[in-house]
């Protein structure tokens, strides 16, 4: 049963008059707890009853747990919570930028809504990364909870307040119309590039391929087949196959398990999750460019450096993306490089996430069916139809169709008959059919008209 004692204050070592309440309690393990600080013997001794009433209906919280600074369980938790590499190094940067200055050394029990929603307004940053913040935060008071140091997380489920005026270092936001490219941008953006870089820009518009899958995309997984029964014949079609054996590229600054920095690492890793493990189908166009690229490019990864080397986002961008959409001024002959002229500008502000975000508005322009369109951009698809609808074989035709057919307006709307000289912008003569282009065979191993 719970008791109270005095405690006497004492100034160098002396005892004096004024005396606060003690209260000890019988733990759990059958050890003594105690609590200080209490002005009354009735306060502490009800306090000491309700920690045993708490304890016999199995739901006491050590208030010693309660007390351990933010930041301490913040570090347990990233330890005890492995992820993918480049997650981690995006959680480490959000708690060292952002997180950790406001809340390391607040005990866990005095973290309170009111107080994180109107730090998280005054973040100097956008608000898509004060969202990251919040969310972390609750993840680790939800371990918090699982770990018995809180009885409820104070974040879950709670609404964040926008802030009403941009923050300072806030990047300006693209509108709708800047987050997607029209066909014959792309175009003219990878045709100023060339068909080795070109290509990559020409794929990720037309296929909706990430960064790290691009990047990390080897030969072997270009130009498969698809086959499937349909119509009394079979349905084939060329497709690029993102595997979770080879995964894609990852770009991170490393970290140890005590979240210290290691250096930037830069190595294949498993995809992102199961939806993007997946074979996305391309229109014809696009194979008869692939082909061409594959007989000419002697190395294992198909958009490399024309060293072989994987390429760091960064260095592409600034080396590539930047001038070909933003445009150059002339250039003049230097060393291994004859004069080059200017480059007028396409699309400022161009990167190749914004191309990724072009496939998707392709195939919601072209309609494409909802259980395709979330299967080829590696998106899982919410609801109860992610488990009863399915892609058939007319539905990847109606789509390669459709991207065949911007690819083919755009080129007309430009006056253009090639790219790069490969492609002839013209129709195969009856009978014939370009390499591995998607077509339905019937039963009798004849081509469907």
């Amino acid at each position: 049963m719970a008791y109270a004692e005095k405690v006497y204050k004492t100034r160098r070592g002396k005892p004096l008059k004024q005396f606060t309440w003690k209260v000890r309690y019988k733990k759990p393990d059958g050890s003594w707890g105690s609590e200080s600080g209490f002005p009354t013997k009735g306060t502490a001794t009800d306090w000491g009853e309700e920690q045993e009433a708490a304890i016999r209906a199995g739901r006491w919280i050590d208030p010693a747990l309660q007390r351990a600074k933010f930041g301490a369980f913040a570090r347990k938790w990233m330890k005890a919570k492995p992820k993918r590499g480049n997650t981690i190094a995006k959680r480490w940067n959000l708690l060292e930028h952002h997180v950790l200055p406001k809340w390391e050394h607040v005990p866990l029990i005095q973290i309170n809504w009111f107080d994180v929603d109107s730090w998280q307004q005054s973040l100097a940053c956008d608000d898509v990364t004060a969202g990251h913040c919040v969310s972390l935060m609750s993840s680790i008071l939800t371990g918090a909870v699982d770990a018995q140091h809180l009885a409820v997380n104070p974040l879950f489920g709670r609404r964040r307040t926008r802030s009403t005026a941009a923050a300072p270092a806030a990047r300006k936001k693209k509108s709708d119309e800047e987050k997607w490219v029209r066909p014959e941008v792309v175009l003219q953006v990878a045709e100023r590039l060339g068909p080795a870089i070109g290509l990559h820009v020409l794929t990720t518009a037309f296929t909706g391929l990430g960064w790290g899958e691009g990047a990390a995309l080897h030969r072997d997984n270009v130009l498969r087949t698809r086959r499937q029964p349909h119509d009394g014949g079979w349905f084939e079609c060329p497709v690029i196959q993102v595997d979770p054996d080879v995964g894609e590229l990852a770009e991170y600054e490393g970290r140890d398990a005590d979240g210290n920095k290691t250096g930037m690492v830069l190595q294949l890793e498993p995809p992102k999750n199961a939806t993007r493990v997946r074979g996305i189908d391309i229109p014809p166009f696009l194979a008869e460019l692939l082909r061409c690229h594959l007989a000419d490019w002697p190395h294992e990864y198909v958009f490399c450096t024309p060293s072989g080397v994987f390429w760091r986002r960064s260095n592409f961008t600034r080396a590539h993306i930047r001038p070909a959409a933003d445009g150059r001024p002339a250039l003049p002959a230097v060393k291994g490089h004859a004069p080059r002229g200017a480059w007028a500008p396409l699309m400022p502000g161009l990167t190749m996430r914004d191309l990724r975000h072009t496939h998707d508005t392709y195939q919601d322009q072209i309609g494409v069916r909802p259980a395709l369109m979330y299967e080829q951009a590696g998106h899982a698809r919410p609801g109860i139809k992610a488990v009863y609808q399915h892609p058939t074989p007319a539905m990847r035709q109606e789509r390669l169709d459709g991207l065949q057919g911007i690819y083919e307006r755009a080129m007309g709307n430009l006056g253009w008959r090639t790219l790069w000289g490969r492609v002839d912008l013209r129709k195969a003569p009856s009978g014939e059919r370009l390499p591995n282009i998607s077509q339905t065979i019937t039963r009798n191993g004849e081509l469907a008209a």
